[in-house]
This record gives C-alpha cells, structure tokens and sequence, in this order.
C-alpha cells in the first residue's frame, strides 16, 4: 500500500503510476475521500480535547456548578463518540478504495500494455536443433512418468500424478536449490500453506487477484498460491533492527492457484496447474539496498538455471504487465523445444514498501522507525523446470538424456 500522503506530497507521481499502469481510477475522488477523513478527524479530535478540559473543570467545580457541568459532558460525550464513528466509517471507505492503488513503478521499467512489450535483456545458453521436438507430456507420458488422465478422473483437469525417476528428480532439486540458496544466506523454510485474508491482502494479492485463490470457507483461511505470502506475513507488526538486514529465506511449499480464465495450449501437460511445488526465495532489506537485491536474487535465479543447462532469456517486465505490489519485475524464460519459444519459469519483483507497508514491518535505525523493502524470486518452479529439461534433453528416439554435470544435480542420467 501507498502511503496516503502522496495524494498531496507527490499527485503527479501518482497519475503518472496510474497512467502507466493503463488504469482508470478516479484520482479526484480519493483527493476528496481523503479530505473528508482529515476534516472529520480534525474536528472529532477538537471536541475530545473540549471533553477533556470539561472533565478538568467537573474535577475543580463547586457542588451546585457540577450537575450542568456532568450533563453538557454527557451530551459531549454522546457527540464525540458519533464523531469518531463517522471517522471510522470514512476511513473504511477510503481505505477500501486506497487498497486498490498499485505499487509505484521503477523509473528504469520500460513502459507498454501487456507481455509483448516486455524488454528483452539478454539470451544466455545455446538452443539445441531438435527435428520434430516432442512436448514433455508424450515424452513422459509414454515413458510412465506422467499420467494427467487418471488425475483428471480424481481431482479434475489441470491435476497431475508424477511417477519413479520424476519424483526423485524433483526432490533432488529442491533440495540442491535449498543447499545453494542456504550458501547464499538464505534460510530454508516450510511455511504454512493456509493463511488468513491479512496475509493476502498484506501482501496484495487480494483484492485484485482474489478470483485466482482457492478458499476454505468454514475455517476462514486460503491456500497460498506461492510461499511469498506465508514468508512476507512472517515479521507482520514486527519492528527489525536494520543491522540485521538484509532478511532472507527460501520457502518450500506445495501451491495452489485456481487459474481462471486460462484457456489453450497453457493447460496441456503440467505447465500451468492448480497444484504444484516451488521453492521461492524471499528478502526483508534496507530500503536503500533494495535495487541492489533485487539484482542479486535475479543472479541466483541465472545461475541455478545455468548449472541446470537450460537456455534461457530475462525480460524486463513492462508497466502494464506488473502485478499490484511489483515496482519493478524481471522474468526468466526458458526455451521449449515444443512451443519453439521462451516461456517464463521464474520471476523476482521489488516490491519496495508497498507489501511491507501494509503488513506493518518496520526497520529501526539510531531510534527511528522507518518501512523496509520487501523482494521475492523463483528459485524452482518444479513443474515448468521438468518441462524445460525434459524437453531441451530429449533425443530423437524418445528418450532423455542428460550430461554428467545435470546428472549430477538430478540424480538421474536418462528417462527411458
């Protein structure tokens, strides 16, 4: 969340955000909404410094003054707890308008409306000349590996059973992902997987994304479509010493993600899922370090995919494909042989205060308090980078092979 006093410190700041995001929100309307609050505030807190003074001279009045006086101040009383109901009910409405504004975006984030205007960095890796590349759905489901119809019959479409040397080659990821990130300085964490609505919310996942999150009605609590969730709602309400900063762990957890609206070629295979592992790398720092980090979880991203042999592109994200917390966002690609493009496995985002901000984190400095900046990454998307090994080490006689160095990391040499 923004801090509120853009609205009159930075307005230009703000309809610029907005416009660059291709957002239609009524700017005027919050100015006012804003004002209102301040007005009522103002004159509830005026009458409750009258109430106090009343109460002062109720203390000191003579007996036959004290009667008059006991029943102005209940009729005070009375107007001052109307006062602050209005404020409460006022602050309610801009704050649910409020929660709605999207992250300020970085200077250095190129503008556009939708993923094609994202700015190609780089391309790292060579693409291998595979003729007739097959997906990794047949490859794997004709070696017994994967069998996405038999999910389909217990849990519906978009579900999948994994089998044999693909289990172990998940697991053997994760945690050589865990093991190099823990050399990085990140802890390793389970965290929950159902958390409470502050915790999306805090994050900015609700209300803008609330159609993607599965949700347990009875027991009020949601399942996380990513660790980033549980790990930013870690230090909520919490005041950090910035001498400890930077703050980092990487999650392991299932997630879950209702995908709606995603139609095609998307929902073929295990590519995009409702339930799948990944291990996610999270930072609390300094606000003035913050650039710096989103940097370093970028470089880690690149060399867990370099060490994993699969070519690769980053892209700058563009304005209008940012996410509500995200000021600023890299994406990684990975080639797939089958789709004969680069489709993202991984992504890391600056978030600067917005998600700290409304989680009340705060870091302190020689006595003063200040928000800190939050960043997250994908170490390993498990499913999307089975796809992209599969697929980038297939032969042409249906099988997969991998050099020793990969082998290594995933414990296996071949599938089939």
């Amino acid at each position: 969340m923004l801090d509120p006093a853009i609205l009159k410190d930075n307005l230009e700041v703000l309809e610029s955000n907005i416009s660059r995001r291709n957002l239609d929100i009524d700017v005027n309307h919050l100015i006012s909404l804003n004002e209102e609050r301040k007005s009522l505030r103002f004159n509830a807190e005026q009458k409750r410094s009258q109430q106090k003074e009343l109460g002062k001279q109720i203390a000191n009045a003579e007996k036959n003054e004290k009667e008059e006086l006991l029943n102005k101040a209940s009729e005070l009383s009375d107007e001052v707890k109307l006062l602050f109901e209005q404020v409460d009910k006022k602050d309610e409405e801009f704050l649910n308008q409020w929660v709605k504004i999207p992250n300020l975006i970085s200077k250095t984030s190129p503008d556009g409306k939708s993923d094609k205007d994202n700015l190609e960095i780089k391309k790292v890796g060579n693409v291998k000349e595979i003729s007739n590349p097959k997906d990794h759905l047949e490859i794997a489901s004709q070696l017994n590996l994967i069998d996405v119809e038999k999910a389909s019959e217990v849990s519906g479409s978009r579900f999948a059973y994994l089998f044999g040397d693909l289990v172990k080659i998940e697991f053997n990821l994760v945690s050589w992902a865990l093991n190099k990130l823990s050399e990085k300085g990140f802890t390793p964490t389970v965290p929950p997987v159902l958390v409470r609505e502050n915790a999306l919310y805090g994050t900015g996942f609700f209300p803008d994304d609330a159609e993607q999150v599965y949700e347990i009605p009875n027991d009020d609590l949601y399942l996380v479509g990513t660790s980033e969730v549980p790990l930013a709602a870690l230090h909520t309400n919490e005041i950090i010493n910035m001498e400890e900063l930077p703050i980092r762990y990487a999650g392991f957890s299932t997630c879950f993600r209702r995908e709606a609206g995603t139609y095609g070629k998307d929902t073929t295979g295990i590519f995009r899922v409702h339930q799948f592992d990944k291990v996610e790398m999270f930072s609390f720092c300094n606000p003035e370090k913050s650039e710096a980090e989103h940097e370093f979880i970028l470089s880690v991203e690149e060399e867990l995919l370099q060490s994993l042999e699969i070519p690769y592109r980053v892209v700058d994200v563009c304005a209008g494909d940012l996410g509500a917390s995200a000021a600023k966002k890299y994406d990684i690609e990975a080639w797939i042989p089958s789709q004969n493009t680069y489709r993202e496995v991984t992504s890391c985002s600056n978030t600067t205060s917005f998600q700290a901000r409304r989680l009340n984190i705060r870091a302190k400095s020689e006595g003063e308090t200040s928000i800190l900046h939050t960043l997250n990454g994908t170490a390993i998307a498990v499913g999307r980078i089975l796809i992209a090994i599969i697929e980038n080490n297939q032969t042409e006689d249906g099988k997969v092979e991998f050099s020793d160095k990969v082998a290594e990391i995933i414990g296996v040499k071949n599938l089939g």
